[in-house]
C-alpha cells in the first residue's frame, strides 16, 4: 500500500521510501539527517526514474529524429506538464527549466536588465528585496543595479524573525520597478505574507518575483492566485535530484523578454546577420537541458502527488513544533527567526551559548547528527541578528520525533563536552 493512499501521514511508512535513511555511518551511529533545507534525500522511485531514463531512453531532446529521441522529448516535457500541475501554472509553457533556483532568478534579473519598453529597469528605478534573502536573492539584483544605476532597497525583520511592514507604502513606491522577495526563509524559517505584499507592489506598477526554494517542497502552491509574476525553485530540495530548476513567469511577460543565453532551440532562425528566438519556454532554454534531471523532478513530483502536499505541510508544522519544544528545554540555546510553529517552515537556525556552530555540527556530525553551521547563504540575516554564523536543523516529511530527540541529546552532550552544565 502506497503513503499517499493511508488513512493518516505514516512516517515510518514513507522513511523505508529513501535508501540513504537506513545507512549507518562511521562508528556504526545511525543517520539522522537533519539538513533538508540545505538539500533532501530521494526515494527510491526518483533514483529508479534517473537510473532507467539513462538505461533505456537517453537521447538528446528536440533534435534527434529517431526512436529513442522522441521517447527523450516525450519525458522532458511530461516533466513539464507535471511541474505545472504541481503549482497550479495555468500553461505548460509558463515553465522553463534551469539548473536551479539560482540561475533561475539570475535568468530573471538579467533580462530585465536587457527588456526594452516598461518592463526594462533603468537609472531611477527601484529594486527592492528583504534582509532575510538567500545570497542567491541578493547579488543578482545587486549586480542589475550596478550594470543600470537602478537603486536596491529592502525590507528590514524584527528580532522575531517577522517582516517589518509598517514602511511598506514608503518603500514600495511609483520608482519600484521589481519586488523580489523568499516565501520562506531558509535560515529564520519565516514564512512571508506574499500576497499582501505582491498587491501593493502590483498598486505601483512592479513586477513580482519570489524564491519558492523552501516553499514548493513543504507545502500547497497555486501560483495563478499568489500574486507573483515569477517563481523559482529547484528540484533537489522537493526529493528531486540536483542540476534542476524551474522559473515560472506569466505567459504574457515571457513573451514580452529577451533570451537569457544564446544557442541551439531558443532560436527560430538563424543568419550570420541575425537571428530571431523561439517563443518561450523555449526562449530560455539554450543548449541541451538537464534531461534526465528533469525526468526525475517528474518522478518526485509523481511521489509529492502521492503523499499530498497537504499531508506533508501537516507533518512538518507537528515534527516542527515539537523541535521548537524540545530546543526550549535546552539552556543557552537561542533560536533565530519564530520560536512557534505558526507561518514558518522546518528550518530552524540556533546559537549554542559559549560554542561556535562549526564545533556544534561537529560534536552531532561525530553521533551521526547531519546538521548544517555558517551563515546558510544568509549573511545580511545573521548580521542583522548580530552573529557570526549559526547551527540550522532542518526537517522534512521523512523526519520523525525520535531524530529530534537525537538532536536534542547530541547537543547537551555537545555542551558537556566543552564543559557546560
Amino acid at each position: 500500500m502506497s503513503a499517499g493512499s493511508r488513512a493518516t501521514y505514516d512516517v515510518v511508512r514513507v522513511r523505508k521510501d529513501f535508501p540513504i535513511l537506513s545507512r549507518r555511518l562511521a562508528g556504526g551511529d545511525q543517520l539522522v539527517y537533519l539538513d533538508s533545507a540545505n538539500t533532501s534525500q530521494k526515494p527510491q522511485s526518483v533514483i529508479d526514474a534517473v537510473s532507467e531514463h539513462y538505461q533505456v531512453h537517453n537521447a538528446n531532446v528536440a533534435r534527434a529524429m529517431h526512436q529513442l529521441g522522441t521517447e527523450s522529448s516525450q519525458a522532458f516535457e511530461e516533466a513539464r506538464d507535471k511541474v505545472a500541475a504541481f503549482i497550479g501554472a495555468p500553461s505548460r509553457d509558463e515553465v522553463v527549466f534551469t539548473r536551479n533556483a539560482t540561475e533561475a532568478l539570475n535568468l530573471v534579473a538579467n533580462v530585465l536588465g536587457l527588456a526594452q519598453g516598461d518592463l526594462g529597469v533603468r537609472a531611477g528605478d527601484q529594486v527592492v528585496i528583504t534582509a532575510m534573502e538567500h545570497h542567491s536573492n541578493i547579488v543578482p539584483w545587486q549586480l542589475l543595479c550596478q550594470r543600470t544605476g537602478a537603486t536596491l532597497r529592502w525590507f528590514d525583520f524584527d528580532d522575531d524573525g517577522r517582516l517589518d511592514l509598517s514602511q511598506l507604502d514608503e518603500l514600495v513606491t511609483e520608482r519600484t520597478k521589481v519586488v523580489s522577495l523568499t516565501w520562506i526563509s531558509n535560515m529564520l524559517g519565516t514564512v512571508n505574507p506574499v500576497s499582501q505584499i505582491a498587491r501593493r507592489a502590483h498598486e505601483v506598477g512592479a513586477l513580482v518575483v519570489v524564491d519558492a526554494s523552501q516553499a514548493v517542497p513543504q507545502m500547497p502552491v497555486d501560483v495563478a492566485t499568489l500574486g507573483a509574476d515569477f517563481v523559482a525553485f529547484t528540484g533537489h530540495k522537493m526529493v528531486g535530484p540536483t542540476g534542476i530548476g524551474v522559473l515560472w513567469g506569466r505567459r504574457e511577460l515571457l513573451a514580452q523578454l529577451p533570451p537569457f543565453l544564446g544557442g541551439g532551440e531558443m532560436i527560430e532562425t538563424v543568419t550570420l546577420e541575425r537571428s530571431t528566438y523561439a517563443p518561450p519556454p523555449a526562449r530560455f532554454e539554450a543548449g541541451t537541458p538537464p534531461i534526465a534531471q528533469a525526468v526525475g523532478l517528474g518522478a518526485a513530483i509523481d511521489y509529492l502527488s502521492e503523499l499530498g502536499m497537504a499531508a506533508v505541510a501537516a507533518h512538518e508544522r507537528e515534527v516542527t513544533a515539537y523541535a521548537l519544544a524540545r530546543m526550549r528545554e535546552v539552556s543557552g540555546l537561542r533560536v533565530l527567526g519564530p520560536t512557534e510553529a505558526v507561518d514558518r517552515g522546518g528550518a530552524v537556525s540556533f546559537e549554542l551559548a559559549g560554542i561556535h556552530p562549526h564545533d556544534v555540527a561537529q560534536v552531532l556530525d561525530s553521533r551521526g547528527v547531519a546538521v548544517r553551521a555558517g551563515h546558510h547563504c544568509a549573511k545580511p540575516a545573521h548580521t542583522r541578528l548580530g552573529v557570526q554564523s549559526s547551527t540550522r536543523a532542518s526537517f522534512y516529511l521523512y523526519t520523525q520525533p525520535e531524530e529530534v530527540d537525537a538532536l536534542i541529546d547530541g547537543l547537551d552532550y555537545t555542551k558537556r563536552y566543552f564543559g557546560g552544565s
